[in-house]
């Protein structure tokens, strides 16, 4: 089984057919969304035992959100239930479908998340990111998660997936970044969040992490281990917007290496392996939305 741990929330993303060039006030349709939770949906479209361990509103939005993680085959039996608000991200979408958002967070459900005693026998990897590391008092509790998974033995996947509009200190949070290193062993970025950190990814890898896997948008991505590296173009295709291709990226990542040890990958099979997720996020650009391929539809 895969875990995924972190928020879920709303996306509140313009109507892209109610003006062309878009507005600032059209219409705001609403999705399901959360960096942790679209990969959890991508892993359970892909065929994956898959769970998710998070913190859901008993809301409206958080009914929807609990039946989208159902309708994907994803196990809400570690999701824990609060009175409290959904969290809203309200998207702002540039001329390349690339997405910008502010948050309302303060007294959200998944701000509230609790470490569990334990997770389930069979456990082989959990994912973690975005805003539920960002925002306290449920980030200690994720940190706490990560850390005492790592111990036992999981395979860690770390997707910090940066909202500096969530972050006041940027000293701070780079600290404590560098102190979640010795407990990872997948790293995932973008080419933002890396500038954002700093850094390198030989000091990254030097810290802890296995494999560093950096995204360049329409470049493609490039992974870097401390014998080689290895890089794959994009897909080519046409954009919609590019909201959880990031997310598609750490399901496919995790979902494809079906249970072996990331340090034991050579180049042909990093090769294949990211292959693989740059097709699967090429998928979600063309859809509005969070919105990962299927099994099928990858072949």
């Amino acid at each position: 089984m895969i875990v995924v741990a972190g928020e879920s929330l709303i996306d509140l993303v313009p109507d892209g057919a109610a003006a062309t060039p878009p507005s600032p006030l059209a219409p705001l349709v609403p999705r399901p969304g959360g960096g942790p939770y679209n990969t959890a949906v991508a892993l359970g479209r892909l065929g994956a035992d898959v769970a998710f361990c998070s913190r859901v509103s008993t809301d409206a939005f958080g009914e929807a959100l609990m039946d989208g993680l159902r309708t994907a085959g994803v196990s809400d039996a570690l999701v824990q239930r609060g009175p409290e608000p959904t969290t809203l991200a309200v998207a702002t979408l540039g001329a390349d479908g690339s997405a910008r958002y502010g948050f309302y967070v303060e007294g959200t459900a998944d701000r509230l998340f609790a470490l569990p005693d334990r997770l389930p026998e069979g456990v082989r990897a959990v994912a973690f990111g975005t805003c539920s590391l960002a925002l306290e008092p449920g980030a200690s509790a994720y940190e706490a998660l990560l850390r005492r998974e790592s111990r036992r033995g999981a395979l860690t996947l770390l997707d910090p997936n940066i909202r500096p509009g969530l972050i006041p200190d940027r000293a701070a949070y780079r600290e404590r970044f560098a102190g979640w290193l010795p407990y990872v062993r997948l790293l995932k970025l973008s080419e933002e969040d890396a500038s954002w950190l700093g850094g390198t990814p030989a000091e990254w890898l030097a810290r802890g992490p296995s494999a560093v896997v950096l995204t360049r948008g329409g470049e493609g991505m490039t992974v870097f281990t401390p014998s080689f590296e290895v890089s794959v173009p994009a897909v080519r295709t046409g954009v919609v917007d590019t909201i959880g291709a990031g997310d598609t990226v750490n399901a496919a990542l995790l979902h494809g290496l079906a249970g072996r040890q990331v340090a034991s990958l050579d180049a042909v099979g990093w090769s294949g392996l990211l292959a693989y997720a740059a097709r699967a996020a090429a998928l979600t650009c063309t859809r509005a939305g969070a919105e990962p391929p299927y099994a099928y539809e990858l072949g």
